[in-house]
């Protein structure tokens, strides 16, 4: 139970990739997290690339970035979609600016690139969006797990016990 008294949000859209997104949250639960599942506002429950449904306990509207030790940014086409939502890139912001863990994974990075977080950051993501990071002002490195800061950044679906072990380390502190 390292993370019992830790509070997480995990955002969610359509398109979300499922093991990014449901690893991360039972795990998280599991080691004691109280973890938030937070979407744009535009419905209450969202479906997977395959199918599977999540229901959503906020609104990022509703949510501030100091509420939480941590924010999840799963891939999928749905980061996509959050940046699309100008609370959602706020809150990535907010928590990248406050010095909470943000991590992303696959897709998620686009999330960071909107957020304008990227600037001098090192990072990993899906080789597909590298360029869009690269862009945005990050050094890519082409490893599971990449950590800059309070900034952790992985690839894919197989990264995910590194992922999390990360995460759950930086938060344990």
């Amino acid at each position: 139970m390292r993370l019992q008294g830790k509070r997480i949000a995990i955002l969610v859209e359509d398109l979300y990739q499922d093991q990014e997104v449901w690893y991360p949250l039972l795990r998280f639960r599991e080691e004691g997290a109280a973890v938030v599942v937070v979407g744009s506002g535009a419905a209450k429950v969202h479906t997977s690339k395959y199918g599977y449904p999540v229901e959503v306990d906020k609104f990022a509207p509703q949510v501030r970035a100091e509420q939480f030790d941590g924010v999840i940014i799963p891939g999928g086409y749905a980061p996509d979609i959050m940046r699309r939502h100008p609370a959602m890139v706020a809150l990535v912001r907010d928590a990248v600016q406050q010095g909470k863990i943000v991590a992303a994974i696959c897709h998620g990075g686009w999330m960071l690139a909107s957020a304008q977080v990227l600037k001098g950051k090192t990072v990993t993501c899906f080789f597909a969006i590298k360029d869009d990071l690269v862009h945005a002002g990050a050094d890519y490195v082409d490893l599971e797990v990449a950590v800059d800061g309070n900034l952790i950044t992985s690839r894919k679906p197989e990264d995910l016990p590194a992922f999390c072990r990360t995460i759950i380390a930086a938060l344990a502190g």
